[in-house]
C-alpha cells in the first residue's frame, strides 16, 4: 500500500557507508521516496538498490545516486539541489594512521562540512542533520571530576593533537565550524553524536567503527586514556537521525548511545558473548578506551 502522506525529498553524504546505508534504509522504512544518495567518486553503491525492493511497501522510489567529493562544491550542490533536507553523514575515518593528517582528515571534514552547508543554504533547505560523533565531546581531561558529560563539552584539542588523535580533532573542528556557519546564516542545523557505532554490516566493506570491535577480537591490547567506549546500534543511530529531521522542536547537540563503558567493562562484555575469541581480558590495562565513529 502507497504511503499517504509524502516526505520530503532528502540528500544523505556518505550514503554508502556503514551509517548512511541504514540511514536510506531507514528513511526508505519511513516512507520517504525521494532520496538523493551522495557517495565518494568510484565507491560501490550497489547495495543501495537491493534495500529498495524489501523498504518500498509498494511506493515508487526515486533514489538518485551523486559522485560527490566532499571538497567538489558544485558537485555538492548537484546532490543537495532540489532537496528540503540533508543528513550529512560523509567525514573521512580510518584506523591506520594519517601521513598528512590535515589533507587527509581535517581539511575534507571542515570544508566538506561547509561546502554542504553552503549547498544547503544555497537550495533553501529546511533543515540539516550533521552527523557529528562522540569524539567531539571526548577526551576532555579538564571537565569537572563527578561533573555529567553534557552538550557544553567539547574535545580537548591539544590533548589530541598531542597524541596524534586526529579523528577527533576533525569531528570537533567541522562541528564548530558548522554552529559557526549555521549562526552567521541563520540555519536550522541538528547535530547528533553517536558513540562507537556497531551492528550488521549492509556495505560490502569493513567500516572503522566496526574494525575496533574486530580488533577486540583478535586480541588487541590497545587502550588509550579519556577516552570514554560509548556504543550504540546503528539501527538504532539511523532512526534517531530521522528522528531528529522530523521532530520540530530538535535543536542543538545529542548524544546518541546506550551507554559509557570503560575498556576493560566492554572487552567482558564482549568475551562473554564470544568466549571463542582471544579477547583480551588484562587486569593491568587502564580502564579506557579508544573511541571511533
Amino acid at each position: 500500500m502507497a504511503t499517504q502522506n509524502k516526505k520530503e525529498a532528502v540528500c544523505v553524504t556518505g550514503a554508502n557507508g556503514f551509517i548512511g546505508s541504514w540511514l536510506i534504509q531507514t528513511l526508505l522504512q519511513h516512507g520517504y521516496t525521494t532520496i538523493h544518495a551522495s557517495i565518494y567518486p568510484a565507491s560501490d553503491p550497489s547495495h543501495l538498490f537491493h534495500l529498495i525492493s524489501s523498504s518500498s511497501h509498494g511506493d515508487i522510489i526515486n533514489l538518485k545516486l551523486y559522485e560527490a567529493d566532499l571538497l567538489d562544491y558544485d558537485a555538492i550542490c548537484k546532490a543537495v539541489e532540489g532537496c528540503q533536507g540533508v543528513f550529512h553523514v560523509a567525514s573521512p575515518c580510518t584506523l591506520e594512521e594519517p601521513k598528512d593528517p590535515e589533507k587527509e582528515l581535517v581539511l575534507p571534514a571542515v570544508q566538506g562540512t561547509i561546502n554542504v552547508l553552503e549547498a544547503a543554504r544555497k537550495f533553501k533547505v529546511r533543515r540539516v542533520v550533521l552527523t557529528s560523533s562522540i569524539s567531539a565531546l571526548v577526551p576532555n581531561p579538564n571537565w569537572p571530576a563527578g561533573k555529567v558529560f553534557d552538550e557544553s563539552s567539547w574535545t580537548d584539542l591539544d590533548y589530541c593533537k598531542s597524541r596524534q588523535k586526529w579523528y577527533p580533532v576533525s569531528k570537533s573542528l567541522a562541528e564548530k565550524a558548522a554552529w559557526e556557519f549555521a549562526e552567521k546564516h541563520g540555519m536550522d542545523v541538528v547535530a547528533i553524536h553517536p558513540s562507537t557505532c556497531i551492528g550488521p554490516l549492509l556495505q560490502p566493506s569493513l567500516n572503522a567503527s566496526s574494525a575496533v570491535l574486530q580488533q577486540l577480537l583478535e586480541g588487541s591490547k590497545d587502550t588509550q586514556e579519556y577516552h570514554w567506549l560509548g556504543a550504540v546500534h546503528v539501527k538504532d543511530l539511523a532512526k534517531a537521525q530521522v528522528l531528529l529531521f522530523e521532530a520540530p522542536s530538535a535543536s542543538g547537540r545529542y548524544l546518541c548511545t546506550n551507554g559509557i563503558y570503560q575498556f576493560g567493562d566492554f572487552a567482558d562484555r564482549v568475551s562473554k558473548l564470544f568466549p571463542e575469541f582471544p579477547v583480551h581480558r588484562s587486569d593491568n590495562l587502564q580502564r579506557c578506551c579508544k573511541e571511533i565513529n
